[in-house]
């Protein structure tokens, strides 16, 4: 997954600012520390007068002895340390510290990303996700089966609301480990309450954790979107379209809960037919039936996801309902 230009340039600044506040403090070390200890000042000055004698001598500029310039300054070195001990500072008071000492905050070791610019990617991409805080809670270490039935049974699958649970949650890791070598879109469909929202999320943790682009909008808020883009058109608008196309993952969560017109339904297509000419993957979410989907939008938009996108249909009880009625577990 590579990072957008902007995402690529928010880490950088991110990086920068790091340096900056670092330098910052060393300075403000050095001030307060050579005013406690002036001999500390005389030391780096004295350092500084060294290493240009011996450049000097080297280069035949100036005439004088040879002298040894490491062990010259080991002493000066071995003098400061013992000066700020005596005066209760730290042995590394005056040095930069970093925040990532491997990279020094650059980002980079030997021109290959450090460990730290991937956490940053993953920190950036999940505040950008929209769902931040709720993956924290909603992910796959907390999902229970506990919540569906054993003898609650689909009469089209004959399937019972446990085994239809279980064969989502597979149907979910098979997406989520084959997103990187193999293009697909899910389908998430069932009453309320039966866990479509929260399967989603479980997915997004992980995508996100492997750091790729995962963007959530419930369909209110995207089309709400695509209506300030297309009404209000700035310079910010075709860029929050293009995030929508382009991101790796797009959630769209309670599809028909917003209010459908000619509009909502031309933008609905727009995005999904953008996502699968780019191979952008897509995972929608809604309490719909198939019959109530394909009545509710055009033909042709269930043409695309009937034939590009993985069916998965959770039935049950309402799981909220039920963890109301268990106190809240």
């Amino acid at each position: 997954m590579s990072l957008k230009n902007s995402q690529y340039d928010a880490i950088m600044r991110e990086y920068n600012r790091r340096q900056l506040r670092n330098k910052h403090i060393q300075d403000e070390h050095i001030a307060a520390a050579y005013t406690k200890i002036p001999r500390l000042a005389e030391i780096d000055q004295e350092i500084g007068a060294l290493s240009l004698k011996k450049a000097r001598l080297l280069l035949g500029e100036s005439p004088g002895e040879e002298f040894d310039l490491p062990s010259a300054i080991s002493a000066l070195s071995l003098e400061r340390k013992s000066l700020l001990a005596a005066n209760g500072f730290p042995a590394d008071y005056l040095d930069l510290h970093y925040d990532c000492p491997l990279c020094q905050d650059t980002g980079y070791i030997d021109n290959e990303k450090c460990t730290c610019f991937k956490k940053a990617s993953v920190d950036l991409l999940y505040t950008q996700s929209n769902i931040k805080d709720i993956l924290e809670v909603e992910n796959f270490d907390h999902f229970s089966f506990d919540y569906y039935s054993g003898s609650l049974v689909n009469p089209a699958t004959g399937l019972t609301s446990l085994e239809t649970a279980h064969q989502a949650v597979d149907k979910a890791w098979d997406f989520i480990n084959r997103f990187q070598s193999s293009f697909g879109n899910l389908f998430l469909y069932g009453d309320t309450g039966v866990g479509k929202t929260y399967l989603s999320h479980c997915i997004s943790k992980e995508l996100i954790d492997r750091a790729y682009c995962v963007m959530y909008f419930s369909a209110f808020d995207l089309f709400d979107l695509f209506a300030k883009n297309t009404f209000n058109r700035n310079s910010g608008s075709e860029e929050g379209n293009e995030y929508v196309f382009d991101c790796d993952l797009l959630i769209i969560d309670d599809l028909g809960t917003e209010l459908t017109n000619s509009f909502v339904s031309s933008q609905l297509f727009l995005c999904i037919n953008e996502r699968l000419i780019r191979k952008k993957s897509t995972i929608i979410s809604t309490n719909l039936s198939i019959e109530n989907f394909l009545e509710t939008y055009s033909e042709r938009t269930f043409s695309r996801i009937s034939s590009n996108y993985t069916m998965i249909k959770l039935i049950g009880k309402d799981i909220r309902i039920q963890k109301k009625l268990l106190g809240g577990k």
